[in-house]
Order: structure tokens, then C-alpha cells, then sequence
């Protein structure tokens, strides 16, 4: 009964600030299309609902925004609206390049990777804030403001992936970055599916078109389909390694002495094997060996002409409705998983799918 009752106050509460937002969108609306139109409009702005957080007030004008990956790098959805991580990433840095406060970003990252198409989205939205866009009216430029990336204890392969475009990296000298490469991975069982005495029936228009099927016997698979899959592979990896070469050379054009520049043999680096942060300052993967607040000072330096500035986060914004939301779902799942979360978390491969990413050795 005690349980009703909340669930019975938080309700009306939920009913009642809607109520609010609806009379003030129509009172807002009353002069630009009047009362009837404004209650007719449903339209909501697409993407994630973000409110920003004060992480750390110096007490100045301008601020360094901070943008965090972490964990694997996914196009999964991570709220109830179906927004992705590259969703979000979009909406922090919009936020970002529209207020004139935000002098420059930091790019916080502690990733071992992860898918390439997520990979290579976050990489654009990076380096076209840089260069900036032009305004909503037509005729004035929002200029790029420069990202500066601070590696976690992990920044590898599609970490990486995403930090390479930016204008410096800093990274720990105990940081795991690199893993330069592209897997994909697919089992073939179809071994255990004779012993068992299950048989496939399959129907294809080509030769190909079960490529990467776990089903096929060893000989039923053509001889040329690894160098096909090999060769895609490697256009893969071309992407990847000039994406290296473009960002850090960028980087070093802009920085000039202050940074590092690409050493002539980091190619023989970009073989998957992971790097320690003293190493990859070595290679000139990164600019400079320090921690968070070492990317914040140098962020500072770079991005804002005052002495400080406060540090903010764009963090996703849930109301009542989003607890309430949750309730709406179970009509239309039949089921429902329950994870509990053990702080470590093994990605699991799906057979086909390009990954930039590190996988550590278990036990």
C-alpha cells in the first residue's frame, strides 16, 4: 500500500508538471501562431535531452566542456528513446560549438574499442567540430574550437580510432593505446552439427552468399573466399592507418614543436600489438605523457585566453516520464533480462561484423 501510494504521488506530480509545460508552450506560442496552434504542435527536437553540469567552478567566464567514451564503443542504443553513443556524442558536441562560453573539449577516453562504423562516426563528429560549421541563419561561421584527448587506463583500436583526430593527446605513461588493426571473427560448427545429426538446407542466389555461414563444410568453401574477406580486411585497415597519418599530421602542423610528430617507423607498430603511453610518445602517437588534469591545463592554454575556466558535462536528463516509460515497455515485452553488472564485461563478436577493437587475454 505504501509502495501505491509513492507510485500514486509521483504520478500526480508527473501529471501536473505536464500540465505546466503544456500551458507554457501555449502561452510562448500565443504570439508567433496563436493558443490553438501551439497546443496542437507535438513536435519534439530529435536526439538525447541533456542538461549541463558544473564538474568543477575556477569560478571564470569561459568553459572546457568534457565529452566521455567509455567502455566499448557501440551503436546500441543507451536510453529509452533510441539514441546511440554516437547520438549522444553529437548532441554533447552540438552544445558544445553553440555556446560561445566553451572555448574547447576534452575528450575523455577509456575504451578498448569497439564496432568501426561507430568508430568512424565519432571520428567525423570530431574532426568536423573542429573545423566548425556554419550558423542556423545562413551567413555566420560557428569556428571549430580544438579537442583535447585524455587517455584512461585504456585507449586502444577504436580508442584510439577516435583520438587520433584530435589537436593534442595526452595520454599516462601506464595507458594502453594503439592496437592499430581490424578483426572479424566466425565460427564454423558445422563439425558439431554432423555428430548431432543436424543438416542445413540452404538456398542461395550465389556462391558467396553464405560467406562467413558456420554451417558450410571446409571443402564447400570456395578457395578464393578468404583472400575476398582478407582483402576486406585490409581496405579496413588502410582506413585506419590513414586516419592515423591524417590526424597526427594535422596535429603536429598546428602544434609545431610543442608536439610530436609521427616517427618513420610506426607503421611497424600498427600490427594490433597494444602500446604502453611511454611508448606511443615514442612513436608520436600521443603529444605528451600526463593525466586529466594536465589535458585540462592544456586545454586552457590553447582554447582560452583566460587563465581558467570551468569545467562542464552535458549528462543525459531523465524525468518522470522516463520512470514511468519503463512500465509502458513491459505491454510489448514478453520478457525481460536482468543483468547484474560484475565491472567486467566481455563484448561479444557478432560473425561478420568489422571491429577496432582490443581483446585482453582471459583466463
Amino acid at each position: 500500500m505504501i509502495f501505491a501510494i509513492i507510485l500514486l504521488v509521483l504520478l500526480c506530480f508527473s501529471l501536473f508538471g505536464n500540465f505546466v509545460q503544456a500551458i507554457s508552450r501555449a502561452v510562448i506560442g500565443y504570439g508567433t501562431g496563436g493558443l490553438d496552434r501551439s497546443f496542437r504542435s507535438t513536435a519534439v527536437r530529435a536526439g538525447p535531452r541533456l542538461d549541463e553540469v558544473l564538474v568543477k567552478d575556477n569560478g571564470a567566464h569561459n568553459k572546457i566542456a568534457v565529452v566521455t567514451v567509455d567502455g566499448i564503443i557501440t551503436s546500441r542504443d543507451i536510453d529509452q528513446q533510441g539514441n546511440t553513443m554516437v547520438d549522444l556524442i553529437r548532441a554533447q558536441l552540438d552544445r558544445a560549438a553553440d555556446d560561445d562560453r566553451v572555448k574547447a573539449v576534452i575528450l575523455k577516453v577509456n575504451s578498448p574499442g569497439g564496432e568501426v562504423m561507430a568508430s568512424d562516426q565519432i571520428n567525423k563528429l570530431i574532426v568536423e567540430f573542429q573545423k566548425g560549421k556554419p550558423a542556423k541563419n545562413g551567413q555566420l561561421e560557428i569556428k571549430g574550437k580544438p579537442v583535447i584527448c585524455s587517455m584512461g587506463s585504456l585507449a586502444a583500436s577504436g580508442g584510439y580510432y577516435i583520438s587520433a583526430p584530435c589537436r593534442w593527446i595526452e595520454a599516462d605513461d601506464l595507458t594502453l593505446t594503439a592496437s592499430i588493426g581490424v578483426i572479424m571473427e566466425g565460427i564454423n560448427y558445422r563439425g558439431l552439427m554432423d555428430k548431432i545429426g543436424i543438416a542445413p538446407n540452404v538456398y542461395k542466389s550465389g556462391i558467396h552468399k553464405d560467406m562467413l555461414s558456420g554451417m558450410r563444410e571446409t571443402n564447400e568453401i570456395p578457395a578464393d573466399e578468404h583472400e575476398m574477406i582478407q582483402s576486406l580486411i585490409m581496405d579496413t585497415y588502410g582506413k585506419f592507418t590513414n586516419i592515423v597519418a591524417t590526424g597526427r599530421g594535422s596535429a603536429h602542423t598546428i602544434n609545431g614543436k610543442d608536439g610530436k610528430a609521427l616517427a618513420p617507423d610506426w607503421m611497424s607498430y600498427a600490427d594490433g600489438r597494444v602500446v604502453s603511453g611511454r611508448k606511443a610518445l615514442d612513436l608520436g602517437l600521443v603529444d605528451e605523457i600526463g593525466d586529466f588534469d594536465d589535458a585540462v591545463s592544456h586545454a586552457e592554454k590553447i582554447g582560452n585566453k583566460e587563465k581558467t575556466a570551468n569545467l562542464v558535462e552535458y549528462r543525459l536528463h531523465y524525468d518522470l516520464s522516463d520512470f514511468f516509460s519503463m512500465f509502458g515497455q513491459s505491454s510489448q515485452a514478453k520478457t525481460h533480462d536482468i543483468k547484474i553488472d560484475l565491472g567486467v564485461e566481455a563484448p561479444k563478436l557478432q560473425a561478420g561484423e568489422r571491429y577496432f577493437l582490443w581483446l585482453p587475454p582471459t583466463d
